[in-house]
């Protein structure tokens, strides 16, 4: 007798993403959703949607003294401000990369994560690995990530929780000067305001 195998073997999934995949199996079959349909919304708030919102913030504070000072001091009014406030961003803290210190943002105890600027968490920032290793070795974990920084520059990590979460403002790349925000905006990447990155370079 043969098996059917015409599914998805869920057993590398953690117990929640199992049952997600099960529902979204079970409302495919009976033609409820269209499965591309729910990638593309998904991709949507992973990469683009909340991700853009947190580059506006960081290009406003890239050209504007003032708002970079506003963000130091209270993160969460200078970024509701600009429009982005509301589930898990209700408390935000703005960390500024120099030359001396890169930070890095983490959530120790869950996946606390500033869905108003960053939207969805990617997969990696909930895994038990990420969550356990960027506190007791950052360096390395950087260094997987492919970032590589200089020995002397100090690496600080925060620690996301319930009450506050982080926004990292990455250092701005040289050779975007007299960039307009919007252009700006286009060299923060997501991972760069997680500290798991750098902006990208005006030549990428």
């Amino acid at each position: 007798m043969s098996h059917d195998h015409d599914h998805h073997h869920d057993n590398d999934l953690d117990p929640m993403a199992a049952r997600v995949r099960a529902l979204e199996t079970i409302l495919t079959r009976k033609g409820l959703v269209d499965p591309a349909a729910i990638d593309a919304i998904v991709e949507t708030y992973e990469t683009k949607v909340g991700p853009r919102n947190g580059a506006r913030v960081v290009a406003k504070a890239w050209s504007d003294a003032s708002f970079a000072d506003w963000l130091r001091r209270d993160a969460t009014a200078a970024i509701a401000s600009l429009g982005y406030s509301g589930r898990q961003g209700e408390h935000m803290q703005a960390v500024f990369n120099t030359d001396k210190t890169h930070n890095l943002v983490v959530c120790t105890l869950c996946s606390c994560y500033p869905w108003s600027v960053l939207g969805l968490p990617p997969v990696w920032y909930k895994a038990p690995p990420y969550r356990s290793r960027a506190v007791i070795d950052p360096r390395g974990v950087l260094e997987e990530f492919g970032l590589t920084l200089p020995n002397d520059r100090k690496i600080r990590v925060w620690d996301s929780t319930a009450e506050l979460r982080y926004l990292v403002v990455p250092l701005r790349p040289v050779g975007a000067e007299g960039w307009d925000e919007e252009r700006l905006a286009d060299l923060v990447t997501r991972d760069s305001m997680i500290g798991t990155g750098l902006a990208l370079e005006p030549a990428a």
